[in-house]
């Protein structure tokens, strides 16, 4: 077994020349970092917002970060209506928790199940199987042109779960105890088995970007909670799906190579390092803004600025991305909300 998840790691000269870089990165962030601590709090609250939207509309949610925002603010006293308030609420729960106290959890399966309970703590509809392996086979599927199901992945049967989730973690385990394999591709093909394995009926996909948080937290990259990886995955949500698909159907052959997923795992990291180098050298948020989001920024040098307003400025960018935007301004504290409803504008923050 050993041997397998081992065997399926092939270094190519282009996976060592990532891993290098990335491990750069993380030496600049924990050897020069002198940002401001509130400014790493709002970060932090930030990336939670925007992390539990993108995590959970990469699995069909259609919440915005302004919906997550708003929503999160109100929870204590508003319990969550619908199945996407229900996912946003157990996402940012689990991800508060993971960012707060990453160094208390152990890659086992009590934390794993803890953490899936977590997950689905507001769920009604999965009181039964919450915080337990899957009973019931659960296939991938997707629709067709014809709108036909088509099954794209057969994951482990329900009965070899618990077997096969045993055999990663004990070599993920071990293999990190080792320290002969770089961490990085220990969690990369940690995380594949266990998409692959999808040990739950429901919140694999979530459970997996939790876990690969706290992991990447444990080996040391400490800008985790300040850089959002969901929102990185969710950019490249396509690239994503691509790559384990095509990575999964080799899974459990003679030529089982993680290779495509472990470019796909790694180039996100990067994009996430580099995030991380920019907001730790100009020690300001809007470094952290893609260019859309700078783009909608610019224009409030002056104005105070409406949804619509903003629309008419910008044309070509959707109402819904639009709504993302202006939530993660006023997030990390760049723009202010005036008013309610209709009548909302948005300001610079002073």
């Amino acid at each position: 077994m050993k041997k397998r998840y081992e065997k399926r790691i092939i270094l190519t000269s282009e996976i060592v020349s990532k891993v290098t870089q990335i491990d750069e990165l993380k030496g600049l962030w924990r050897g020069g970092l002198s940002i401001n601590p509130q400014i790493l709090s709002r970060l932090k609250k930030s990336v939670i917002i925007t992390s539990t939207g993108a995590s959970t509309r990469i699995e069909g949610s259609n919440m915005s970060d302004q919906d997550v925002e708003r929503f999160l603010s109100a929870l204590k006293s508003n319990p969550p209506e619908n199945r996407d308030e229900e996912e946003v609420a157990g996402y940012a729960n689990l991800l508060g928790r993971v960012f707060d106290f990453w160094q208390k959890f152990k890659l086992s399966e009590s934390t794993i199940l803890t953490f899936h309970e977590i997950l689905l703590h507001y769920s009604n509809k999965d009181e039964l199987h919450k915080g337990k392996y899957k009973t019931k086979e659960n296939l991938v599927v997707a629709q067709n042109k014809s709108g036909e199901q088509v099954v794209i992945f057969r994951p482990t049967e329900a009965w070899l779960t618990k077997k096969e989730m045993d055999d990663v973690l004990y070599w993920a385990n071990g293999a990190l105890s080792d320290k002969k394999i770089h961490p990085i591709l220990i969690i990369a093909n940690f995380i594949f088995e266990f998409l692959a394995i999808h040990p739950f009926s429901d919140g694999n996909g979530r459970l997996s970007r939790a876990l690969t948080n706290m992991l990447l937290l444990q080996a040391g990259y400490e800008y985790i909670p300040y850089v959002s990886l969901e929102e990185i995955i969710e950019e490249r949500k396509d690239s994503y799906y691509a790559s384990l698909r095509q990575t999964q159907k080799l899974h459990k052959t003679e030529n089982e190579d993680i290779t495509i997923w472990l470019n796909f795992f790694l180039d996100t990291l990067l994009i996430q390092a580099n995030k991380a180098k920019e907001l730790m050298e100009n020690d300001d948020p809007t470094k952290l803004l893609s260019g859309r989001q700078n783009e909608i920024f610019a224009l409030f040098e002056t104005d105070s600025l409406s949804v619509l307003d903003i629309k008419g400025r910008l044309p070509d960018i959707p109402d819904v991305t639009i709504k993302q935007v202006l939530s993660k301004l006023v997030s990390l504290k760049l723009i202010e909300r005036i008013g309610l409803g209709r009548s909302t504008r948005y300001i610079k923050y002073k």
